[in-house]
């Protein structure tokens, strides 16, 4: 399954639950929205460690986070990796190139 196929199988996902879940979904986003708000990283710095493309991180900004994931959470945390640069491979330009947003 490509990384489009996942987004497509999220959207559809929250679609069903914000429909026939909306007290859930409506309280985790909420959730979401205050963990995301906290005053201690800047927008540019949680974009990056969210793997948000849109902040126009370069390849190898996102692969630093990664890899700071991976000294921070040891061997395990390495195979994260391998999703990052699925998405990488279809989201972005070649090493080095700055992020662009799916089409």
């Amino acid at each position: 399954m490509t990384t489009h196929q996942k987004l497509e199988e999220i959207t559809s996902l929250m679609t069903y639950l914000n429909k026939d879940y909306p007290t859930e979904t409506r309280a985790f986003s909420n959730f979401m929205q205050k963990a995301e708000g906290g005053p201690a990283l800047d927008k540019r710095m949680k974009d990056l460690i969210n793997v948000a493309l849109e902040a126009g991180a370069s390849r190898d900004e996102v692969m630093s986070a990664g890899f700071m994931a991976v000294l921070m959470h040891g061997g395990p945390a390495l195979m994260y990796l391998t999703p990052i640069r699925q998405a990488l491979d279809e989201f972005v330009v070649p090493w080095g190139g700055a992020a662009r947003p799916a089409v």
